[in-house]
């Protein structure tokens, strides 16, 4: 009972890990990573088991039913950082994710094998994917220029984004009933898996979601500050890699079973997620501040992935993606974490 409500008490829980060793702290930031990802794993095969239920396509699955389930941690850690005031826990996590999603598990994903493009659905939602992203940018700029005491995502703008994620919602699922490729139904898996268990795999992934978010913000928060690393810097690498996991585990496990298609509809779909519902739910909850950091670094790191991204899709007019643009992506993504930390890790004393 303590730790129930310690757990729903933010100032226990603060205090909690204020007091606990750095090695402790660094084993709840594991557990918890792993509770994110093994319950978003759940809502994911929950999910898809009904999926198959309604015959739905491929790119349904992954642009929209997956990527949904795969970002709802980013969605609980970003909303659960803003309510306790850690704005750039917040913005960090789901601009970091949408650079770890393309950068290094898209990236890895090209260079471990072949990867086709389905054309009539990512000359719409890469579009839209690479869209958003610069949208984001537009209004955080526009933020800076307007705003003396420092730029602010307002509440407005979250809620405007969360009116844009119901409109790709609606679009994403008219796209894909218009493309070809409609998934077979399998009848063994069906059979196997019952409507009751598929709902009893969601909500059991949406408790082990909600408790790990709960406990790993404050634990991020805290090791940000004994060793001085800004706390956005902390949300755009480990927090947001953590969370990506479940991103990585569909990519492989796509590949692996043969729908490599599923892959590419997941990263571009948790892409436009991770801006439309991930930061817009955080904005609406709570006003965002944007660190400084972000105009000379995040953003632009932002933009050259996806727009390299974009990129490969129009040159790419065999229907392939090339292991080289793996590469180049991977690349880029290196980089910038290397050069995060060496630029901005500050030494105390």
């Amino acid at each position: 009972m303590e730790y129930l409500n310690c757990l729903w008490d933010t100032d226990a829980l603060h205090a909690l890990m204020a007091g606990a060793p750095a090695l402790l702290l660094l084993v709840i930031i594991i557990i918890c990573i792993a509770l994110l990802s093994k319950g978003a794993d759940w809502m994911v095969d929950g999910v898809v088991a009904l999926a198959h239920r309604t015959g739905l396509s491929k790119i349904v699955i992954g642009a929209t039913i997956v990527s949904l389930g795969t970002t709802t941690p980013e969605a609980f850690v970003s909303v659960m950082a803003a309510w306790m005031g850690n704005p750039g826990l917040s913005l960090g996590n789901g601009v970091g994710s949408i650079i770890a999603d393309t950068g290094l598990i898209f990236g890895l994903s090209c260079i471990l094998a072949p990867i086709p493009i389905n054309r009539f659905i990512l000359n719409r939602t890469g579009w839209v994917q690479v869209g958003v992203a610069t949208l984001l940018v537009v209004i955080s700029v526009c933020a800076l220029i307007s705003m003396p005491g420092g730029p602010v995502l307002q509440r407005w703008v979250g809620f405007f984004l969360l009116v844009l994620l119901a409109g790709y919602m609606y679009l994403a699922y008219r796209w894909s009933r218009q493309s070809s490729g409609f998934i077979e139904s399998k009848e063994e898996e069906c059979a196997l898996t019952h409507l009751g268990l598929c709902w009893g795999m969601i909500v059991g992934g949406l408790l082990l979601v909600v408790s790990g978010a709960r406990i790993l913000i404050p634990a991020a928060s805290e090791i940000a500050f004994r060793i001085g690393v800004p706390e956005d810097v902390i949300a755009a690498t480990m927090v947001a890699l953590g969370t990506s996991l479940p991103e990585l585990i569909t990519a492989v496990s796509s590949i692996r079973k043969g729908h490599p298609e599923i892959t590419v509809g997941n990263i571009v779909g948790a892409d436009v997620l991770n801006c439309l519902f991930v930061i817009g739910a955080s904005a609406a909850v709570k006003p965002l501040s944007i660190p400084t950091n972000f105009f000379t670094f995040h953003f632009p790191a932002m933009l050259i992935i996806l727009y390299s991204f974009r990129t490969f899709i129009f040159m790419n007019r065999d229907g392939w993606f090339r292991r080289w643009q793996g590469v180049w992506l991977l690349g880029v993504y290196l980089v910038y974490v290397v050069l995060q930390y060496a630029l901005n890790i500050e030494i105390p004393g």
